[in-house]
């Protein structure tokens, strides 16, 4: 797979508008968005749902978190989606020694030219796959939050851009938690969106296997989209009109949140919620975001951010607090 022409290292600096990608009509990037869902899942079965909150989580900006038992393909969604476009893709495996340069690079010493010189990490990439992300310390999980908020990294006082399209797919082990840790509450508040793929019904699974005689299907996927096309898709999506009576629905969904947990959704969360119905609208060929849009993302995008009295996030208590609020808070 080909690497993105891009050069993490120089010193971050706004960029000119005249670089900002021209987007594409909306008919056109729900096209690219099909191309790319079927792509997926010619290696994920049965995952329909999944594949397309994957993407809108990509077209939205967003970053995605994975979290499930072993097994069940949640590296080799994000290889998909990575595989599906021609971009560059960076794998990180976290383990309890991993350090946070190790994450995002550090400066060498050039004994030729007296110099020291930026060697960039995995983090620069287009799609970074944070593998297992709980089995690092949080100092180490750390090191994503300013790429994951920012598009940067800073090192030695040196800010250095990461590329652009920019989305971490992080996956989480749900088993063994006696051998894990707990991802600091800033860092789950920065994933969009949070996933879990389950097991696969008999049908699906002996499809699974069906494919898997033979060649591995992931060794066989071609590129659908480029670099340009997703950006061009990105830009798309910021002109969706999102008219008042939507912001204010999803105000109040966030707020019954707040008043019904220990710690409700943030501004963040609110901010998501709105971007990923965008990218849904998007996805169903339309240039304005209705209600059923913020329905169809709420859960997967507020739930985490909840935390319940007993202070664990997300979980059961997430889902049911969201469900409830779509169920009682009216749409006017």
């Amino acid at each position: 797979m080909k690497e993105a022409n891009t050069d993490p290292t120089p010193q971050a600096k706004e960029r000119p508008t005249e670089e900002l990608a021209e987007p594409l009509p909306v008919e056109e990037a729900a096209d690219l968005s099909q191309r790319i869902i079927d792509n997926i899942e010619q290696v994920i079965v049965g995952q329909h749902d999944v594949a397309e909150h994957t993407l809108t989580t990509l077209l939205a900006g967003g970053h995605l978190l994975l979290e499930d038992v072993p097994g069940v393909g949640k590296t080799m969604l994000a290889r998909s989606l990575a595989r599906s476009i021609d971009c560059s893709f960076k794998r990180v495996q976290f383990t309890p020694d991993l350090l946070p340069s190790d994450v995002t690079g550090v400066n060498v010493f050039n004994q030729k030219s007296r110099e020291f010189e930026f060697q960039p990490g995995p983090v620069f990439g287009n799609v970074v796959l944070a593998d297992e992300i709980n089995r690092a310390p949080p100092k180490t999980q750390s090191a994503l939050l300013e790429a994951m908020e920012e598009r940067q990294v800073t090192i030695d006082g040196e800010t250095h851009e990461v590329p652009e399209p920019f989305t971490v797919v992080a996956t989480q082990n749900a088993v063994e938690q006696d051998r894990t840790y707990e991802l600091p509450i800033a860092e789950v508040d920065r994933f969009m969106k949070k996933l879990s793929l389950g097991y696969p019904n008999p049908e699906q699974e002996s499809e699974v296997l069906r494919r898997m005689v033979g060649e591995h299907p992931i060794r066989q996927l071609d590129a659908v989209a480029n670099v340009s096309d997703v950006l061009r898709a990105q830009a798309t999506i910021t002109n969706v009109t999102v008219e008042k009576p939507i912001r204010d629905y999803v105000t109040r969904l966030a707020n019954y949140t707040r008043d019904h947990s220990r710690l409700g959704v943030s501004p963040r969360g609110s901010i998501a919620v709105l971007r990923a119905a965008q990218a849904r609208a998007t996805l169903r060929g339309r240039d304005y975001v209705v209600p059923d849009d913020v329905k169809t993302e709420a859960e997967t995008v507020l739930s985490h951010r909840v935390r319940s009295e007993s202070g664990s996030m997300g979980g059961e208590h997430g889902r049911t607090v969201v469900r409830n609020a779509l169920d009682s808070v009216p749409v006017e």
